[in-house]
């Protein structure tokens, strides 16, 4: 006999969409909070990775790993306690920059990868409270509890390393949504557009194949990046053109990385992968010919 499937109603759609908002309240305040403590500027983009032009989190998140693994494998050798203590105070002292960056991320994400981000977060702080804990009963004297606590700390921080890769190779928070063009457009000059239908000093957008292109006419010359944010793919097109450092530059009005309109670069965070750009030239008919800078 078939059992008969029942469809979600109105009411029963209406409770789990309030239970979510619920649930997104606390993410929603931590996130603005953090927005608010670490505004724009120097230090945010370091914690971004703006300078290096990678994220930062990944790699310190390896360190500080590596150090509590490392702790691991030395305590069921059963080798010197002290090397233990040293991994373990590096480890610890290693996961505040760690954290640091990584909530700083975090507070710039989707809310989809917000919410795992949000659990991963916890689960890390668990670890880093049971690292710690191991460390202060190793430095007592008490090494079979500051093993036991280091197992433990291990175990959270495995649960928070999955779920961080959730996030970086499913959810692709921290990848480059800007992938390089150069592949994709053949080689030599391209038609887009007549130079006479952009507007001045307005950013408008432009297909060349299936690559969505931020366009800007402007001082006579004309701009083109492509379109998507490198941070999570917001239209630059309708973003804010602003001077920065007297160079003009576009925020993308997504989550307010900085491009600089000349080369693409990244003038601030959170993206931290440069915009690809293309070579312009205009033909005697007023055709705009573009091609990509490799």
């Amino acid at each position: 006999m078939k059992e008969k499937v029942r469809l979600a109603g109105p009411v029963d759609l209406a409770d789990k969409l309030e239970k979510s908002r619920a649930m997104d309240r606390p993410i929603r305040v931590l996130a603005k909070a953090v927005r608010e403590k670490i505004g724009p500027g120097r230090l945010r983009d370091w914690l971004h990775g703006v300078p290096t032009g990678k994220p930062l989190h990944p790699p310190l998140a390896t360190v500080t790993l590596g150090c509590w693994v490392s702790v691991a494998v030395l305590d069921l050798m059963n080798t010197d306690p002290k090397a233990s203590k040293a991994l373990l105070a590096a480890g610890v002292a290693g996961a505040v920059p760690t954290a640091a960056a990584g909530i700083t991320d975090w507070s710039s994400l989707h809310r989809e990868q917000q919410r795992v981000g949000f659990v991963h977060m916890v689960t890390n702080l668990t670890a880093l409270s049971l690292f710690s804990g191991s460390l202060l009963l190793r430095m007592a004297g008490r090494q079979g509890g500051g093993k036991a606590l280091s197992m433990l700390g291990l175990g959270a921080a495995a649960v928070g390393g999955y779920l961080g890769g959730h996030m970086a190779y499913r959810q692709a928070a921290g990848a480059n949504h800007a992938e390089q063009v150069a592949h994709l457009v053949p080689l030599g000059w391209h038609d887009l557009c007549p130079i006479k239908d952009l507007p001045e000093g307005r950013p408008v957008t432009r297909r060349l194949g299936y690559i969505q292109l931020f366009v800007l006419r402007h001082g006579g010359g004309v701009s083109v990046l492509a379109d998507r944010c490198s941070h999570l793919a917001g239209p630059l097109h309708q973003g804010r053109l602003v001077i920065e450092n007297g160079e003009p530059c576009v925020v993308c009005p997504w989550h307010g990385s900085t491009f600089r309109i000349a080369d693409g670069s990244v003038k601030h965070g959170p993206a931290t992968a440069p915009a690809p750009t293309f070579e312009t030239r205009v033909r005697r008919d007023g055709t705009i010919q573009v091609r990509p800078l490799t």
